[in-house]
């Protein structure tokens, strides 16, 4: 009958390994980390390859997946609930606010292929950027510095600096003035 059609894994032995070490230590003693104790997430973050200033707020709630993906600049904000999904590269610059339950995410896959693989393209997220509660930037995006992106906003092409965007897909509402 039918070959069985066979994928490879897009990850390495290394790579899984360490998302399933980081898997467990982000559902202990990261999760049920005191709600004041940025360090210790930041710690653990950079334990894991993250780049992060030592001024940044992580929630405990985030969810991130590969941090070594990830980089945050200084007085940048992870907000509850948020998620990081760094199959690919995510910067975020400095005094970014990431709001409550947004969601980065820089991987998806080649619908052009029928086997469709995964591809991990990355976000930009500049300087004095908020992205407000539930909204959502997708992979290959660069949201511009002072930037606004409404709550439950969808970001799936760059948003112009000084900017303020909302909707499904984001459109843009008015200038920002700075």
């Amino acid at each position: 009958m039918a070959v069985e059609d066979r994928h490879e894994s897009p990850y390495t032995l290394q790579e899984k390994i360490w998302r399933l070490l980081w898997a467990i230590v982000q559902a202990t003693v990261f999760r049920f980390s005191f709600h004041t104790w940025n360090p210790w997430r930041i710690f653990l973050l950079r334990s894991y390859g993250a780049t992060i200033d030592a001024s940044c707020i992580i929630r405990r709630t985030v969810k991130i997946e590969c941090p070594w993906n990830l980089t945050m600049g200084k007085n940048s904000c992870l907000g509850d609930g948020a998620i990081v999904y760094c199959l690919g590269k995510i910067t975020i610059g400095e005094r970014v606010s990431v709001s409550q339950y947004a969601h980065l995410c820089a991987g998806t896959h080649d619908y052009t292929k029928s086997e469709m693989p995964l591809i991990r393209p990355p976000i930009i997220i500049c300087d004095d950027v908020w992205l407000a509660a539930d909204s959502f930037v997708g992979p290959n995006v660069t949201v511009g510095e002072w930037a606004i992106l409404g709550a439950r906003g969808v970001a799936m092409r760059d948003l112009d600096p000084h900017t303020i965007y909302a909707g499904n897909p984001a459109v843009i509402i008015k200038k920002r003035a700075s």
